[in-house]
């Protein structure tokens, strides 16, 4: 992931927007922490809303699709029809096993065999892929019929994910909840850490990662 797009002072931003009805205090920064942690705890979300962030994200296509599912954000993603797909740009999945009590959840795992297995499998289905991808370029078939054959899951997609701190608060508290896919909550992770160095209080709406494991 990349640098955050984004302007200098966004605390003092949403500090400001909250003060509208304070107007000889919109400019007093000293407080500006203060306020800002109080307008979380009392959850007055308006002023979050006043100010954006855009991230640079690099994920899976698979991914990609539960990312525009938030409809309070704007994208603009790289488009396959248009550019080639870079051939070994592929992405890798862990191994984990489909929880039996819990459909949405899925449970790491020690086994080696398995493990290598899927592995092994992901890569078969790579190489196959792209030669056929390539192939089909150097024959000259438009990008936006070769792409259909790359696979959602390994395949890389690059966007550009922008909304209000509002919106980015949302996702954050929801994302990194056990029940979402564990490559989400790595990106919603990443995504918080970056948001971080211009809005530290976006941490608070990390949840505690999972730990359940597979013998």
């Amino acid at each position: 992931m990349n640098e955050t797009k984004t302007g200098p002072s966004l605390l003092d931003q949403i500090a400001y927007y909250a003060r509208v009805s304070n107007p000889t205090s919109s400019y007093n920064t000293l407080k500006n922490d203060k306020l800002i942690q109080y307008l979380i705890n009392h959850r007055h979300w308006s002023p979050f809303e006043m100010v954006d962030c855009c991230l640079d994200i690099t994920t899976t296509r698979s991914i990609s699709r539960q990312l525009i599912r938030h409809r309070s954000f704007s994208f603009q993603e790289f488009s396959q029809r248009y550019s080639a797909t870079e051939t070994g740009s592929s992405s890798w999945v862990d191994t984990r096993l489909q929880d039996t009590t819990n459909r949405q959840s899925s449970i790491p795992t020690n086994d080696t065999e398995l493990r290598a297995w899927w592995l092994n499998s992901q890569k078969q289905i790579n190489d196959l892929v792209f030669d056929i991808y390539d192939t089909g370029l150097k024959k000259g078939i438009a990008k936006e019929l070769m792409r259909s054959v790359l696979p959602e899951g390994m395949t890389r997609t690059r966007l550009y994910m922008k909304g209000s701190i509002r919106s980015w608060i949302h996702y954050i508290d929801l994302r990194t909840d056990p029940t979402t896919q564990a490559e989400h909550r790595e990106l919603a992770r990443m995504c918080a850490m970056e948001i971080a160095k211009v809005m530290p209080y976006i941490t608070e709406f990390v949840q505690p990662e999972k730990t359940n494991q597979q013998p």
